[in-house]
């Protein structure tokens, strides 16, 4: 299913090209993420995937390009901006980055303790209302080291819920996870664009979690070092003829074939 025609552009990426150095990673991305979708950013492994989600999130200045968040243009704006605009996006990294010696619930209230001038019961509250949004209430008082790979996705996901986002940002959120409880973190995402409206940009090479979740997104090529087919997983599997694409989109398939139905019966 594509984005819904009526909704407007909440993000655009216009001509963007990152890199280290005199390295080209990615060159000239122009694409536009509709409000309230679930965005996909796929290709192979190495092919500069996070390197984008980096530029998108305020942490790696591009080379050269812009990205528009609600017409405003991110790395174009002064500090004071960029701080604004950076507090509409919640970021879940692959690695989930708790802040290890912090219980789970410090870790929710730690960006509105920093971004807030809420009282301390008000955020007790908030950070409750969080954790039970993504099934973790349970475990406010537990060390990131005392979770699964499962809880600490859910745990680094209400914190980047704490200050309400427009926009929702995962970095390969199945890395490490076990078919079950990714399927499980791919239900939640789809609760929470659904229930909370929010905008989703995912960056994966996890096929079935692509094909189960994301309505529209974009393919980039390690050799072409840019987007080669833009439209959501299931058209680019069933539609596209870039035999790249196919490669990959076959792969999956095949993988799927040889463990099973489908976890999504898709």
């Amino acid at each position: 299913m594509m984005s819904q025609p009526d909704r407007r552009d909440e993000l655009q990426v216009k001509n963007l090209t990152v890199g280290f150095g005199s390295r080209v990673i990615q060159h000239d991305l122009s694409f536009s993420v509709r409000q309230g979708s679930i965005f996909a950013i796929m290709g192979e492994s190495g092919c500069g995937k996070s390197t984008v989600l980096k530029a998108m999130v305020g942490l790696l200045r591009p080379v050269a390009g812009s990205i528009v968040v609600d017409g405003e243009d991110y790395w174009s704006a002064g500090h004071a901006a960029r701080v604004a605009i950076g507090r509409k996006f919640g970021v879940l990294f692959q690695s989930g980055a708790l802040w290890s010696s912090m219980t789970v619930a410090e870790n929710v209230a730690l960006p509105l303790q920093m971004f807030t001038k809420l009282s301390v019961a008000a955020i007790s509250m908030l950070v409750d209302l969080k954790l039970s949004l993504v099934g973790m209430a349970a475990a406010a008082d537990s060390l990131p080291s005392e979770l699964s790979g499962g809880m600490r996705k859910r745990a680094a996901l209400a914190r980047a819920l704490a200050l309400d986002p427009k926009i929702l940002f995962f970095d390969e959120p199945s890395a490490g996870l076990d078919p079950i409880t990714s399927k499980r973190l791919d239900d939640l995402i789809l609760e929470l664009s659904n229930g909370l409206g929010v905008t989703v940009v995912i960056v994966s090479h996890e096929l079935p979690s692509l094909f189960a979740i994301c309505d529209d997104g974009i393919f980039l090529d390690a050799d072409a070092k840019t987007a080669i087919a833009r439209g959501s997983p299931r058209n680019l599997r069933d539609r596209c003829d870039h035999p790249t694409v196919r490669a990959f989109m076959e792969r999956g398939d095949a993988h799927l074939r040889v463990n099973g139905i489908n976890r999504y019966g898709q």
